[in-house]
């Protein structure tokens, strides 16, 4: 499909489906993308090869780029702030090694580590300095959930470097209940302002003035929920490398699920990631991570931004039906068959003891129509692939709990008063 607008914004359609199934998928996308080129902060979109709904018509897709003009649009980069993959190079260690390490350090699943680690004190300051962050049940989130990485799609990837045959980890997650929590009161915020500027555009669309005192705050928050995120990674690729007794040769990272600022513009990325180098102030190059499923390597690309590619790239494979649906498609086989047919030769695990067959390869898109499109659309050049040996996710949270996050001192004053009253009646 070509080139769109709406009320005469440019529109860069960087996606080609190729079964019946993807032309629905992506006809809800471009729907979409319609309805955000019609707020009046947004200036231009585009969108990626793995592009798919995440939400009702007119919510930003995953794999969905709107530039902004003095605006943050809270609804534009998810609860999910800052999703993003972590790669180090381990040297020759075997990867059967390091997955074995890796599983008795890394956290999957609901709540936090039983044990937490040890928040950074510039980073405790940083975070009871910003009227975003500073609440007790922010800052417990910020210690009990570092080192974790949550559910769904996140994962821990071993494999081998075509190009070296070192091993390499990379990791898949966000800023969990952290970055959810700055969410929540961002979109609050937005509503606000909506009400002030155009109440009558749906709620899903608000945006916080980039200008305000409420826009300055929010952005210094989303940079430190940025920083929390990359210490979540760094912290598990730490642990590992010292449980394994290596030192890392190498180590980058790139986000796929943020707000980014080049002058008064601010472009929300939906699940794609950024090329352009203003975008990553700590990148040492201008390599990237794109993942694509288990059993398919991790691209290593570079690329540069152009002005359909707004400078992004896809950041995975995408789905072109919901979880539910491919769970029914596949009913007919226990989920033991599904992993031995989709996952032959690998050494897939799930951390809570229980299969999640949505996260198999055939719950995504096709990985080589993706290497085509980002040919095609100009969004990368693909520098080396991370050959997989084995990978690990959640699986079935329900099958393992985790440690609850503690109370805070402001919820169990509610509770003692809740107490009080009922026995007041």
């Amino acid at each position: 499909m070509g080139d769109r607008s709406a009320d005469h914004k440019p529109y860069y359609a960087n996606i080609a489906p190729s079964s019946p199934e993807e032309y629905a998928t992506v006809a809800d996308v471009h729907q979409s993308m319609q309805e955000i080129l019609r707020i009046p902060t947004v200036v231009k979109a585009a969108v990626m090869p793995d592009a798919c709904p995440a939400g009702p018509i007119g919510h930003i897709p995953v794999g969905g780029v709107a530039v902004a003009e003095n605006a943050i649009h809270p609804a534009m980069h998810s609860a999910d702030i800052c999703c993003s993959v972590m790669y180090t190079n381990l040297g020759k260690v075997p990867p059967k090694e390091v997955l074995d390490i890796a599983e008795e350090v890394t956290h999957f699943g609901r709540g936090g580590r039983p044990h937490p680690l040890i928040l950074p004190q510039e980073l405790k300051k940083a975070i009871r300095n910003n009227r975003f962050l500073n609440t007790a049940k922010q800052l417990e989130f910020a210690v009990w959930h570092l080192g974790t990485q949550g559910d769904g799609n996140h994962f821990l990837f071993v494999g081998q470097s075509r190009a070296t045959g070192d091993t390499i980890l990379v990791t898949h997650h966000g800023s969990r209940g952290f970055g959810a929590s700055l969410y929540q009161k961002g979109r609050k915020v937005a509503e606000q302002f909506l009400q002030r500027y155009a109440p009558e555009m749906p709620v899903i669309h608000a945006w916080i003035p980039a200008d305000s005192p409420e826009g300055e705050d929010y952005w210094e928050a989303l940079q430190i929920v940025r920083q929390w995120t990359k210490l979540n990674h760094s912290v598990l690729h730490d642990m590992i490398s010292q449980r394994l007794g290596v030192d890392p040769t190498d180590r980058f990272w790139n986000e796929h699920n943020f707000v980014f600022r080049k002058g008064h513009l601010y472009y929300h990325a939906k699940g794609a990631t950024p090329l352009d180098s203003a975008f990553l102030p700590d990148a040492r190059d201008g390599r990237r991570l794109v993942p694509l499923n288990m059993r398919e390597p991790v691209l290593i690309i570079e690329g540069q931004a152009t002005e359909r590619n707004l400078g992004f790239a896809p950041h995975g494979a995408g789905r072109n039906i919901s979880r539910s649906l491919h769970k029914q498609r596949f009913a007919h086989m226990t989920a033991e068959q599904l992993l031995r047919q989709e996952t032959q030769g690998l050494d897939v695990r799930f951390y809570c003891g229980k299969i999640d067959i949505s996260e198999l390869p055939s719950a995504y898109k096709d990985a080589e129509a993706l290497r085509r499109q980002i040919e095609r659309f100009q969004l990368g050049t693909i520098v080396d692939e991370i050959l997989p040996y084995g990978c690990i996710m959640a699986g079935d949270t329900r099958t393992r709990r985790a440690k609850k996050l503690p109370k805070s001192n402001a919820s169990k004053k509610k509770a003692k008063k809740k107490k009080k009253r009922k026995r007041k009646k």
